[in-house]
């Protein structure tokens, strides 16, 4: 039988009913809310999802960008603005990463039948 992590590995936080629980790094999934910030982060495996489709949704209007560049022969455009398909990159990994990373970590915390952390 495995043995369960260490206490030196758990990260204490308050769980959804109000009570402490300990979760691995992995379980624990992306940052949640401090409590300190105004605006509070998208950190639920749904609302992680719909930013990730969003982003991706802005970056393929940018693609079809490039193939009217390339139908109307005007490749001088993409000289002016091809920083912003760099730029644009940054927040579609990190929203699929985010995406994928907290849903993994809702299917260890039901494996082990933790509630989410809002902490």
């Amino acid at each position: 039988m495995p043995s369960g992590p260490s206490e030196d590995e758990l990260i204490h936080r308050r769980a959804d009913n109000g009570k402490l629980a300990g979760y691995t790094s992995e379980e624990y999934g992306v940052r949640k809310d401090d409590g300190l910030s105004l605006v509070k982060p998208v950190n639920s495996s749904a609302g992680l999802l719909f930013l990730a489709v969003l982003i991706s949704l802005a970056f393929g209007g940018m693609l079809y960008g490039i193939v009217q560049m390339a139908v109307t022969d005007q490749w001088h455009i993409l000289g002016e603005i091809w920083w912003m398909y760099l730029l644009i990159l940054v927040p579609l990994f990190a929203g699929w990463s985010s995406y994928f990373k907290e849903r993994k970590a809702e299917k260890l915390r039901k494996s082990r039948n933790l509630p989410r952390p809002v902490e």
